[in-house]
């Protein structure tokens, strides 16, 4: 039996074409995965725009999808206890992520990345001046048709501003006149619009440039509520993507934003 050492030439290329194309397929493939690589993160409304920012920065080194929903702690909270496949949550307070924690949804007890603070916002165009003094908040509160602020149930800046207005005895004022967002943003947005004449909002969104341009706000004595303390915490099994970000919080870079937007933070 004759074999032909063309034929033979020929099989053997092909064949060696054949296995290089598969390892350019596979380490293709391999590096679409690594660069397709995702988080879902959980983040408190508070922090929408200097969230934007710390993503923005994150983003550019890590070459990630991270898919980003805000809103109101205690959703996130009752979502994340009913199976919601959030990787990190960044919450607006420390009991609703401490929740989890003795539940078992987490890796472990998390790190307080940032302390808010509550201020009272009015429109600019509303002619409201916003004094610190409690004889002329009673009066702006009295002449309000009404005030608006985030559900103190599920968001812990309307927890704050009823700690708040109850410190000052100003709730009886307040609070037949009260409409509720279900969380801070919205109840910003309500005083953006002009819904509502005056609100309790986040000064980390009264910093926020769209809003800063038009409102006017007034910055609450920090001893009158309860420190809002914000914890994050990571979920069980969470990628590498979300404990890349979760240790970026904590970084020098992370820290300058937060404080450009009225947190503070922990040394």
């Amino acid at each position: 039996m004759r074999i032909s050492v063309a034929g033979l030439s020929y099989k053997l290329i092909k064949r060696t074409l054949a296995m290089k194309y598969f390892w350019l397929t596979f380490l293709l493939l391999n590096s679409s995965i690594c660069l397709a690589q995702s988080a879902t993160v959980a983040v408190a409304s508070n922090m929408k725009d200097a969230f934007s920012e710390i993503q923005a920065v994150f983003t550019v080194s890590a070459k990630t999808d991270l898919k980003v929903i805000y809103g109101s702690s205690g959703n996130f909270t009752r979502q994340i206890m009913n199976g919601a496949p959030f990787d990190l949550f960044i919450s607006a307070d420390e009991q609703f992520p401490l929740a989890l924690v003795k539940n078992g949804k987490t890796i472990d007890s998390g790190a307080v990345y940032a302390i808010g603070k509550i201020v009272l916002l009015t429109k600019k165009s509303s002619g409201i001046a916003l004094k610190s003094n409690q004889g002329d908040l009673a009066s702006v509160l009295s002449k309000a048709n009404k005030i608006a602020m985030a559900k103190p149930e599920i968001a812990p800046y309307g927890h704050a501003a009823i700690e708040y207005m109850q410190a000052m005895n100003l709730w009886n004022i307040a609070k037949s006149k009260l409409v509720y967002g279900d969380n801070i943003s919205v109840a910003t947005m309500f005083v953006t619009s002009g819904a509502a004449d005056i609100g309790f909002s986040a000064l980390s969104l009264a910093k926020s440039p769209a809003i800063e341009k038009e409102t006017d706000y007034l910055l609450l004595d920090e001893s009158l509520y309860q420190p809002i303390l914000q914890r994050m915490v990571l979920m069980k099994g969470a990628p590498s993507v979300a404990v890349n970000l979760y240790q970026f919080m904590q970084s020098a870079q992370a820290k300058a934003i937060l404080l450009k937007y009225g947190y503070s933070v922990p040394q």
